[in-house]
């Protein structure tokens, strides 16, 4: 099925008791609003555990989740989550957030957000975009592009739209990962990049990435330069 604003408003009561970092919002990923997994933990970073909940990679752990078609060539217009966003911002998604709102986000001063394809459950990923230094922020929409040339994704719960982000003020790696269908081409092929992936067991530690200095405010945003790269293709 298709993800929807109305999809996203359905677990709005709870905004005041979740989100103490920063997640996906749109699309809609596996443990997030709208999701019948939904607890809250979905924007907490991969290795955090309390006594009921431990959020491992990949995709936090989460089960599979609502799914969203998408084509090979279109452009997904990435949204996400801070803690103190009203119900009406997070309705409205993912058009662009009301400068003007005010609210605080846990984005630790930023860095480098990757956006991947992963067509086995996220036993690899073949990067498709990345930002750097002032991602993540709930006050942008964040483009990135499905390369013109993927392969078709029509396996249930194989099929994934990753986000992935090193911050900058904490050594922390957090991912969200969505349930997609890909309409693509025939002979289609995937990116050959792969995902940094670090401060994960197995991985190199103590990872922490460049950022913009914004902290919990209202940051730069999208650096066209990057924006142009990611619309252009230019992970292959």
């Amino acid at each position: 099925m298709k993800t929807t604003a109305a999809t996203l408003f359905m677990l709005m009561s709870l905004v005041g008791s979740a989100a103490a970092h920063i997640a996906m919002l749109y699309p809609v990923p596996r443990g997030g609003y709208g999701t019948k997994e939904y607890n809250a933990r979905g924007d907490t970073p991969i290795g955090y555990k309390d006594g009921v909940w431990k959020t491992r990679f990949p995709c936090g752990g989460f089960a599979p989740g609502p799914v969203t078609e998408l084509k090979a060539g279109q452009v997904i217009p990435v949204r996400f989550l801070a803690s103190s966003m009203s119900k009406k911002d997070i309705k409205t998604q993912p058009k662009p957030t009301n400068s003007k709102r005010g609210f605080k986000q846990a984005r630790h001063g930023g860095g480098t957000c990757e956006f991947s394809l992963s067509y086995d459950n996220g036993k690899t990923f073949h990067l498709i975009g990345r930002y750097t230094k002032s991602c993540p922020d709930a006050y942008y929409e964040w483009p990135v592009k499905i390369p013109n040339n993927v392969p078709s994704c029509n396996k249930k719960g194989q099929c994934l739209f990753v986000w992935s982000w090193i911050s900058s003020s904490i050594p922390q790696y957090y991912q969200n990962c969505v349930d997609v269908s890909i309409t693509g081409v025939a002979n289609g092929k995937l990116p050959s990049k792969g995902l940094e992936l670090v401060n994960i067991p197995g991985h190199k530690q103590g990872v922490r990435a460049p950022g913009d200095g914004a902290g919990r405010n209202m940051g730069k945003g999208p650096n066209k330069d990057e924006v142009k790269a990611n619309l252009n293709g230019l992970w292959k």
